[in-house]
């Protein structure tokens, strides 16, 4: 029986490897096959697959010391393959019949979570009609599946529910416009679904996955499956970029063994700024990954009560979380900035690591101006006005 330490121990064993192409990656706009088989075969994508379906099973916060880990190898690679592994937990939210669909055929999926509204939903005999085209598509490029948004019809005739519909990867196109100047190597093309059947129990109602009380939380007696949702996705995207600061903090060390100052006969590190650079940034990195894991223990801590996390409690886990995320980017830019020109050099590693990160701020899960004002609305007694 595969242990939590022996999977993570396996993955983390391959981020030489991730670091290794990680040039090749962002000259091919997209994680290198042999690097993603070797992933798959440690049997990572089984991580937050149900027991039921013989899947691990395993924790948030072991979850989030891989997704570092990754994160120091290459920030674009970590990003896709946290993304996916996640991605088999949200499967795992929806009702048994979608679970013994996919997982009952299969051990693991590898899909993107495209889940903006950009598509819409057409009720038919037996499920849906879905089209439409979506841009983030991490994940398309090793993927079996595809998890799109889409607008449905509401059973109230109201507004259209927003639901979330899993679709072969087959049955989906997907379009290069992955031309970028940072995460390149992700490869998150756009994605688009022409008059797609869907049966009727590959939907699920995103509203009801935010609290922790989806249906999947029903079939299955784990805490794992009753965490909130978004709080989950923020996490698992806030990890790499956590590994990549760390990565930066270790490269400026040891640039500054060996730098000479201009003008100088003196190393960089034998002078004080440095030295007084090198303690700040090593102890801010040191804080945001005890911060990010303290997150995932609180996030863990509310599937395991079993009872609905509340809104006010999701809006504050998602301020925390962006500012964990803006923290390590500030850490890798403080690191280029005190590293001197050679740090933008192409061949550089940190140059691309300035330029991933900065990109993977920008996800709308980390603004700040948005939540951080959902949050003050809640605290206030005003209604939220973007999704919690």
């Amino acid at each position: 029986m595969m242990q939590e330490q022996q999977l993570i121990d396996r993955i983390k064993a391959l981020v030489p490897l991730l670091e290794q192409h990680a040039d090749q990656a962002e000259q091919e706009r997209k994680p290198v096959d042999e690097v993603m088989k070797a992933i798959e075969d440690t049997g990572a994508y089984r991580y937050f697959v149900p027991r039921a379906y013989g899947g691990y099973e395993f924790s948030l916060e072991g979850f989030m010391d891989l997704g570092m880990a990754l994160g120091e190898g290459c920030l674009s690679t970590a990003w896709v393959v946290t993304f996916c592994m996640e991605h088999n937990w949200l499967l795992g939210l929806f009702g048994k019949e979608a679970q013994d669909d996919i997982f009952g055929r299969q051990p693991y999926i590898i899909a993107p979570g495209a889940l903006a509204p950009k598509g819409q939903a057409v009720p038919a005999e037996g499920g849906y009609v879905v089209s439409g085209r979506w841009e983030w598509g991490t994940g398309v490029m090793h993927a079996d599946w595809v998890m799109v948004g889409a607008l449905t019809p509401s059973a109230a005739g109201e507004r259209p529910d927003l639901c979330m519909y899993v679709i072969p990867r087959e049955q989906a196109e997907v379009i290069d416009t992955w031309h970028m100047a940072g995460m390149v190597g992700t490869g998150s093309n756009d994605i688009a679904v022409h008059d797609v059947f869907v049966p009727g129990h590959r939907r699920v109602n995103l509203m009801e996955l935010r609290a922790g009380d989806s249906p999947g939380a029903r079939v299955h007696d784990s805490p794992t499956y009753r965490m909130p949702m978004l709080p989950v996705l923020g996490l698992t995207a806030a990890a790499p970029a956590v590994g990549c600061a760390r990565k930066a903090v270790s490269l400026f060390r040891e640039r500054l063994q060996g730098r000479t100052v201009y003008g100088t006969t003196t190393r960089q590190g034998e002078r004080g700024v440095a030295q007084v650079r090198l303690s700040h940034l090593e102890t801010a990195v040191t804080e945001t990954e005890i911060q990010l894991l303290t997150l995932a223990r609180e996030v863990s801590d509310w599937g395991a009560r079993g009872e609905p996390c509340p809104e006010l409690e999701r809006a504050a886990l998602r301020v925390r979380i962006g500012r964990v995320v803006r923290t390590a980017r500030d850490i890798v830019r403080d690191t280029v900035e005190a590293s001197g020109a050679h740090a933008h050099f192409l061949d550089n590693p940190l140059q691309r690591a300035l330029r991933d990160v900065h990109t993977l701020s920008c996800h709308t899960v980390f603004d700040l101006d948005i939540s951080a004002e959902n949050h003050g609305r809640l605290l206030l007694g005003l209604p939220a006005n973007s999704p919690v």
